[in-house]
């Protein structure tokens, strides 16, 4: 894929719909009675693994264009399947499925391709251990991973990490648990599940960091609508950002405030981004308007890393353009993504003439010199495609984006929205 530079990007679009919230919205369907309704689904790969998980359990999910319907059976109702669990490269279905599983009355085993294999389980897989889960994983704690399905016990746990897909598996669990399940953050992250649990009628409590979970009797069918993703539209805001005489408009946009940590982000570094909220479902939505700005640079650590780790490969491209100094720290998570996006941001960025160097848990860029274009590395990494191509619009000369078929897992239609706005 080559992409030469933009003169300019103007349009409204829509993006595509929140990967996470399809995802959370297809496995609460399956463990509910009755009918769910899922409108703008995501059809990206990621979240196709988790429709064919479940339907290996036995639940009816249908499919017509973006809209999938689930027919529940109920919180005990999933059945055993007759063969493997393959998630793909997800890493959101492999450790949800964890949580959601461990408490069921069949054995099962889960297993991704190569890059779910790179990527550490034992997080989820020990403290589900501790609630009395039967799960193991291959040395090291990977996948593939075995689960016997048994009883399981709430506990009180203090995640070591702020991740959304531990917090997640483990409230799946305690759904099922003889007793309340306590669990305390070290910074808040995405709360998705929390919500969409209450809306299909369960009762989790959230206060600052400490989230209560009480076992479920019973889940019911809740028609969804999902919202954009912020994930995908931070690439469309980056560049509107960085590329002069550019002006979008992105309509019904998720911003739960766990998820807008970039919207923070770049109004401190002098974004012009203007937001109107509306709707009133499970999930805030609104519209998002953001013009080309001269940007400087910033530090980016310490709470808002949650809240846009995802982001930050995309941040890293419009450090690149913002004068002076940007700081990404307290981010080691990113090693163990799709990629080691640390490393990986610092490769590409370096070959477009970018001052950057990695550190522990981060990036330093050094901002606002010339960005010349370069034949670009992917590492099978959606994320790191989708910002390398938003780096190439604004630098000088034709890139080429190596593998950018990966885009596929989160964003299908990423250079047809492209396309719309040059």
């Amino acid at each position: 894929m080559e992409i030469t530079t933009s003169r300019g990007l103007r349009g409204m679009i829509t993006v595509a719909p929140d990967k996470s919230i399809s995802h959370r919205a297809v496995m609460m369907g399956s463990i509910s009675k009755g009918k769910t309704v899922i409108q703008n689904f995501l059809m990206g790969e990621d979240c196709l693994s988790t429709i064919d998980c479940f339907r290996k359990t036995g639940i009816p999910i249908d499919i017509k264009n973006n809209q999938v319907s689930v027919t529940g059976n109920g919180l005990r109702g999933l059945k055993p399947p007759q063969e493997l669990l393959y998630t793909g490269n997800s890493g959101t279905t492999t450790r949800l499925l964890c949580g959601l599983l461990a408490p069921q009355h069949f054995s099962c085993t889960l297993d991704g391709d190569a890059s779910i294999r790179r990527r550490p389980m034992n997080r989820v897989i020990e403290p589900l251990r501790e609630m009395g889960a039967k799960i193991t994983g291959t040395k090291g704690g990977y996948s593939p991973i075995t689960i016997e399905g048994t009883g399981l016990r709430g506990i009180n746990y203090n995640m070591p990490v702020a991740s959304a897909q531990l917090k997640s598996a483990l409230i799946l669990a305690g759904l099922y648990a003889d007793g309340e399940t306590t669990i305390f953050e070290p910074k808040a992250s995405r709360n998705h599940t929390e919500l969409m649990i209450n809306g299909f009628g369960g009762n989790i409590t959230a206060e600052k960091n400490k989230i209560t979970v009480n076992p479920a009797e019973e889940l019911f069918g809740h028609d969804i609508t999902v919202p954009g993703d912020i994930s995908s539209a931070a690439f469309f805001l980056v560049a509107a950002l960085i590329v002069p005489n550019s002006e979008i408009t992105i309509q019904n946009v998720g911003l739960n405030d766990t998820r807008t940590g970039i919207i923070d982000v770049l109004k401190s570094m002098g974004a012009s981004i203007h937001i109107e909220k509306a709707g009133d479902g499970i999930e805030p939505a609104g519209t998002i308007t953001v013009k080309h700005s001269p940007l400087h640079g910033t530090e980016i650590g310490g709470e808002l890393i949650p809240r846009l780790i995802d982001e930050l490969p995309i941040l890293a491209v419009a450090a690149a353009f913002a004068e002076g100094r940007t700081v990404i720290r307290d981010a080691e998570e990113l090693k163990v993504k799709e990629s080691n996006r640390i490393e990986a941001m610092e490769n590409e960025l370096k070959k477009a003439g970018i001052n950057v160097c990695s550190t522990v848990d981060g990036l330093i860029i050094e901002g606002g010199k010339p960005v010349h274009s370069a034949n670009f590395q992917t590492y099978n990494d959606h994320r790191v495609a989708m910002s390398m191509a938003v780096l190439a619009l604004a630098a000088e000369g034709t890139s080429r984006i190596e593998n950018h078929q990966c885009i596929n897992i989160s964003y299908p239609d990423f250079f047809k929205t492209l396309k719309s706005v040059q």
